[in-house]
């Protein structure tokens, strides 16, 4: 048995890190909320202002706005992921697929591996109104040039496409990773008793995939939340402010306004919102197994 302060000693590297990256970070978060923290203005100091950021936030019709934008991005993509990630679970699933399973598995790693902004490039190219991929598709359909991106109704939908692209491999490899965690005992038992595919899914593999979905509920929508550098690689936030996501209006906010008081103070109520809906998944699709 290793003695408590060895155990301490290999503990420690960890808790530096995590007490620097992530409770500091969020602390000092907080406390600037609390502050008149614009760097324009030093001479005023940064001194309490209790809660007027949260005051001026709740407020401010473009804070909703983008709030409203975010979720609209949420109900665009997460349906579309899942609905597409479980499909492409259960082909890969299938035991007659040999070697094009792990072809596929590796293509399924590509869009993971590749960083959002480089996604928003890629996502430039494709939408592009004179020579994108998607304006040579309209053409062969017979229909008239397209600009996706200068389009207030169409830029948030190209967004979500190129995000829907990166993405959806992260549910296909969650989900497939859960169906292979379902005891081949139970699919044995309920191929007795039934032969028809919908009840062996929906009553011994689904109940195996609550905990996954769970999971990449939470993590796509804390992603979605914070998402930054596709929409600003792809539209800057624009046309307008059709993808002015939270995140980029808190970005704007800080750093074109350099009103960091009133950011931080918006972050804050990003992460509040981050958590009710972690709460919420938790609450609604959560099941253990055994």
């Amino acid at each position: 048995m290793w003695s408590p302060r060895t155990r301490n000693f290999f503990l420690a590297p960890a808790v530096i890190v995590l007490l620097g990256v992530g409770i500091f970070p969020l602390l000092f978060a907080v406390d600037v909320s609390l502050r008149d923290y614009q760097i324009t203005k030093p001479a005023l100091g940064f001194g309490w202002n209790n809660f007027a950021n949260y005051l001026q936030v709740f407020s401010d019709p473009y804070f909703w706005g983008s709030l409203g934008r975010t979720f609209f991005f949420l109900i665009l993509t997460l349906p579309v992921q899942f609905l597409l990630g479980l499909c492409i679970a259960l082909l890969l699933y299938r035991k007659d697929w040999g070697f094009l399973r792990s072809v596929a598995r590796v293509a399924l790693v590509i869009p993971l591996a590749t960083t959002p902004a480089v996604v928003g490039l890629i996502g430039r190219l494709i939408f592009d109104s004179d020579f994108g991929l998607a304006n040579w598709i309209v053409y062969l359909l017979g229909g008239a040039k397209v600009t996706f991106l200068g389009d207030p109704n169409l830029a948030l939908l190209a967004v979500a496409f190129m995000d829907t692209w990166q993405w959806t491999p992260f549910f296909a490899l969650v989900f497939l990773a859960s169906l292979t965690s379902v005891p081949h005992e139970a699919v044995e038992a309920a191929t007795l008793e039934t032969d028809r595919r919908w009840d062996l899914f929906r009553f011994v593999e689904w109940p195996y995939l609550l905990p996954g979905l769970t999971a990449v509920l939470i993590l796509r929508t804390a992603d979605a939340m914070k998402l930054f550098d596709l929409i600003f690689v792809m539209t800057r936030g624009g046309p307008g402010s059709a993808t002015e996501l939270i995140s980029v209006y808190t970005q704007r906010v800080g750093f074109r306004v350099f009103d960091l008081g009133v950011a931080s103070a918006m972050a804050v109520l990003s992460l509040v919102v981050t958590i009710v809906l972690a709460r919420l998944y938790i609450r609604v699709f959560y099941r253990e197994t055994e």
